[in-house]
């Protein structure tokens, strides 16, 4: 058993989806799924047991603990032979779910929960977890498949290479081809110095586009090494990073993007285009943040 991956679960219908998720996801890597679900009404000193003058089976706990059974089963439903645990632990769901993360090497959670506001595209919970998760994050929304590419977002960033590690071996064990997408405009990338020092700080007609193709080459280049199975369909695209993305990731089994990347503001845990993708991709989306 290579480790545990762990699914919150409030008893949305966002939560069971993101369970089947999860559930595979564990196959796949040959380790043990725990779902969670966060419990914080003993913190608020509320009765937790059935009211005497109300039915036997009511009460609070007795809620949790067949949300909680309901969601086992369907993961044992979705992938018969991976070991499944159940645990209800006391306090905040963003709180326990980030704690949980450090021993985990994936959390899923739905896009949204049972405690959402209405219009919102994706929950608290999921931007939370993506920005301080101690391990690769999926948020389970738009049309989950178990067909399809794997879509990662590649900048050439430090942050964003274990990213591209994760992407990879997402295609690999998925068996199926990878989409590297690296999109660049004049405002987001940087002038190729000159060859000559006493030539003006301006790059010829089509340096650009030549220098960000060769930073996609280089940046997959040592994963294609490692993992020499996987099919990789590089692509450079002049314009947005997350409209590219996003477009890229219609008809995707996963969109997989690093917490940040290059350009990004100092001291901000999650990038725009990562939270982006949280709100408007049409599959599932990895945040991946970087060592």
């Amino acid at each position: 058993m290579a480790g545990v991956v762990v699914v919150g679960v409030d008893g949305s219908a966002s939560a069971l989806a993101a369970v089947e998720t999860a559930a595979r996801e564990a196959r796949l890597r040959n380790a043990a799924l725990k779902v969670v679900h966060a419990f914080m009404w003993p913190a608020m000193h509320v009765p937790l047991d059935p009211s005497p003058l109300g039915p036997p089976e009511g009460g609070l706990r007795t809620m949790v603990e067949r949300l909680l059974a309901e969601a086992v089963e369907r993961a044992e439903d979705t992938a018969p032979g991976v070991e499944v645990t159940g645990s209800v632990v006391t306090g905040e769901a963003l709180t326990v779910l980030e704690a949980q993360s450090r021993a985990a090497e994936l959390v899923v959670v739905g896009s949204r929960g049972m405690g959402g506001f209405v219009g919102l595209m994706v929950g608290s919970t999921a931007v939370h977890l993506a920005a301080h998760g101690r391990c690769p994050v999926l948020v389970v929304r738009g049309d989950v498949r178990t067909e399809g590419p794997v879509v990662v977002g590649v900048d050439g960033s430090a942050p964003g290479e274990r990213a591209v590690d994760f992407a990879f071996r997402e295609a690999e064990s998925r068996g199926t081809t990878l989409v590297a997408v690296h999109a660049w405009t004049a405002w987001n990338a940087p002038v190729p110095e000159p060859q000559d020092p006493a030539e003006p700080y301006a790059s010829p007609p089509g340096a650009l586009a030549e220098a960000e193709e060769r930073l996609l080459a280089e940046a997959l280049a040592g994963h294609r090494e490692l993992h020499p199975g996987v099919v990789v369909e590089p692509r450079v695209v002049h314009g947005p990073t997350r409209e590219a993305l996003i477009e890229a990731g219609r008809g995707a089994q996963l969109t997989v993007v690093g917490a940040r990347g290059r350009g990004g503001f100092t001291g901000l845990l999650l990038g725009s285009v990562s939270q982006a993708l949280l709100h408007h991709a049409p599959s599932p989306v990895a945040v991946v943040r970087g060592g």
